[in-house]
Formats: structure tokens, sequence, C-alpha cells
């Protein structure tokens, strides 16, 4: 007998056309991933149907959103459904078990053991001797529970990582490097970060501060810089933060896959959900082995060259597009890749966002997307803010009727000519 997620959300067409058995992840009876003969990545649902996902993170239920302008009983899944999701992300209620919704879950590993959490970094302390025995005691305390689950697509392995990358002025904040150069002594991230940098050095403070053109009279240096918000942004030490980054994403997502997988085998593993880009450094670690599907932040999209179409090559890595929202002050214009705009009107950024839409469902790494809220945020107001209800439960039309669209022509998209990005 088909469980509700086989007979409702996942009864979708079939590949268009074989896939390549070599690629496909995960285990017979759950979800998984395949690639198909043109290169396009495809979720499989438990009956090995093409699944695209459409999701939305936080669904729940308030007594606000039980007086709105809704008919009785048409509670969060419901409407999710009305909508064209098909999908429950993380950070909710339980909203998927009356549903008949696929869902993801989250170990959150930043719970187990030392976090390093200063200046818009929230990582677990990788370099921690205890880190990985934590990370095992963890997800054998969490994943067990879902292992059976047909209805769960994979594990997240935390809800809330900052990973604190270099943005358009890197002197604006610090970053990774330079915040665990300035933790306590008695982090192990601290010692460990100050190894690396002096092995690149020939072990000298001197020669690091030639290195990277900065004074470094001393290691309280870079503390003072940290404490005054103060980002390093010399190319030489760019360049060493990029290693270190690739070094603490590589220990973090290996340690944490292996751990879900010793404690659920059955389950695909995404990865850790961002909230923002974050650049090659890191996504770069979000790979097989590690990760089966990357959840990216949807700006993390890695480009398409034009020459994998002609040859139907296979994307490296499927992904899930995280976090995808138009309703931001910025918006990635489709007409000019890598430019940013400002927003004036919410027809540009509703036009904006289906190109945008477009883009993602053309895209042959990306398995499917997940909006970043079911409900506003405190401060937002809309219509730009993200969620998909408002604080009185009141849908958030402005985003929930394109949305509807968007969704019930999602896989016609993914099937078209796939979008030609510039490398």
């Amino acid at each position: 007998m088909a469980t509700p997620c086989e007979a409702t959300v996942c009864a979708t067409a079939t590949l268009p056309g074989e896939i390549r058995p070599e690629t496909v992840r995960g285990v017979a009876g759950f979800f998984r991933a395949a690639c198909a003969v043109d290169g396009r990545w495809w979720l499989l649902d438990p009956g090995d149907r093409a699944f695209f996902c459409r999701g939305v993170h936080g669904v729940s239920e308030s007594g606000a959103e039980a007086d709105a302008d809704r008919v009785p009983g048409d509670g969060p899944a419901a409407r999710l459904r009305r909508w064209g999701f098909n999908t429950v992300g993380c950070g909710g209620g339980r909203a998927w078990r009356s549903g008949g919704l696929a869902r993801l879950a989250t170990v959150e590993f930043c719970a187990a053991g030392a976090l390093v959490q200063a200046h818009g970094v929230r990582l677990p302390d990788v370099f921690d001797r205890d880190w990985p025995a934590q990370a095992r005691e963890r997800a054998a305390a969490v994943c067990p529970t879902g292992a059976e689950d047909r209805e769960l697509l994979g594990w997240v392995t935390d809800l809330t990582t900052g990973w604190a990358q270099p943005g358009d002025d890197p002197a604006d904040r610090p970053t990774l490097l330079q915040v665990c150069l300035s933790l306590e002594p008695g982090c192990a991230a601290y010692h460990a970060a100050w190894e690396f940098v002096l092995a690149l050095h020939g072990g000298r403070l001197a020669a690091v501060g030639q290195a990277w053109g900065l004074p470094l009279a001393n290691k309280e240096v870079v503390r003072e810089a940290t404490r005054a918000g103060r980002g390093l942004a010399t190319r030489g030490y760019l360049r060493d933060h990029t290693r270190w980054t690739r070094e603490f994403a590589r220990r973090y997502f290996t340690t944490t896959a292996a751990a879900i997988r010793a404690a659920d085998p059955n389950h695909l593993v995404l990865g850790a959900r961002c909230g923002r880009p974050v650049g090659a450094a890191v996504t770069g670690a979000c790979v097989p082995p590690a990760v089966d599907v990357a959840l990216l932040d949807w700006r993390d999209l890695p480009p398409v060259p034009a020459a994998a179409h002609a040859t139907g090559a296979a994307a490296a890595m499927p992904v899930l597009a995280g976090d995808f929202c138009w309703a931001d002050r910025k918006l990635l214009s489709p007409a000019a890749a890598g430019r940013w705009h400002e927003l004036t009107s919410v027809e540009r950024m509703l036009r904006r966002g289906r190109a945008a839409f477009a883009r993602v469902a053309r895209h042959p790494a990306a398995c499917g997307y997940l909006w970043p809220q079911w409900r506003d945020e405190p401060g937002e107001q809309p219509p730009f803010a993200r969620g998909l209800v408002h604080d009185n439960g009141a849908e958030a039309r402005e985003h929930t009727e394109l949305l509807a669209d968007l969704n019930a022509r999602a896989e016609a998209l993914r099937r078209a000519t796939p979008t030609i990005f510039p490398p």
C-alpha cells in the first residue's frame, strides 16, 4: 500500500528518458537522486518517480492564523498543497503529519559540543578532539526516529550556520579565519587557526604579516581588529582565509555526514542551511561522498558551461536551491548575472522573481527549491516581507499567487531547454 507521500505529493511524471545508473544516490524505497541522460539531476520519490522539490521552511500554525480569512480546517498543509508545494522544510511544526507532504529534518550539530559564534560565524568547533564523538552522539539521539520514514526526503545538518565569508567589501566585518584567530586560547579552533597560518609562512609571525601586508607585532593585533569589527581585507589574508575555510568546511561536512549515515543509512544527506551565499570555499566541500544533494543558497548555484548542454554532460553535483525568495531589496538580475539592482516596485520584484525562478527550475543541477520562511519576521513590511503568511495569519497574496502559478509549471520548465549560464 502506498504511503500518503507516494499517493499524493510524489505522484509526478517519470523522468524524461533514462537515468544514468552510476549516478544514483540513496537507498531504494526512500528518496534518492539520479541524473538523466540529458545531464539533468532529479530527485526520485520512494516509488522511483521524478520529484522536483518545492518546499517552505518554518511551516507552523498559530492562533492568529486559525482566525485568518480562510475556511476552517484549511491548515498549513492544505495551504501548501493549494499553492503547489510538495515539501515541508526545516524549522517548523508538524504540519506535514496530516498533509501527506515530503519533509526535511534537521540534526542540529551546532547543539553538540563547543560552538564558534561571533561576527557572523555560527559553527561547531570542528577542531575540538571531542567533536567527532559529539557529532556521532548527536546523530544517534536524533536520526533513528526518522530512519524508516518514507516521507523524509533527507537530513539537514544545521538549520542555521554562519560562515562569515567576504562580501563586496571584506573590510566591513571579520571573516571566518580572523574570528578563529581571535577566539579565547582555550578554544581548539584558535590554536588550529594559528598553527595553520604559521605553517603556511615558515612558522614566523613576521612572515605572516609580510604575506598579508599587515604589521603584525603580535597576535593581539588581529584580536583588536576583530573586537572593533574591522575585517582584514588584504589579498594575502583573503588567500589564507580561503584555504582555512576549505579545511573547516571539509571537516564539518565529512564528520556530520558520517555521523548521520551511522545513525540512519536510508536517507539523503543534504548538508547545512546557510541562509546566504557562502561561495566556492564552502560549497566546494559540500560534495560527495560527504553530501548527497547539496542544500545551497540559490545564488550559489554553479555556472553551467554551454558545452555541457551540447554533450549532455552531467552537472557535477545535484543541489536544492535554498532560501529562494524575490522579496529582497536586492535581487540578482536575470539579464546581467552578477549585477545587483535596487527594487523600485512590486511589479519589478515579481517580474525578476519569475525570471529567477525559471533559471533555477531549468538549471541542470537543481532538484528543487525552498522558500525561506512561512511567516513574516518581526520588522518585515509587506510587500517586501518574505513570509507566505502575515502575522495575522492572512495569506501573502503578493507571493502565493505567483508561486502557485510557478509551482504548477515547475516541471515543465525543468524539462525545457536548460538555461545557459555564463562561466
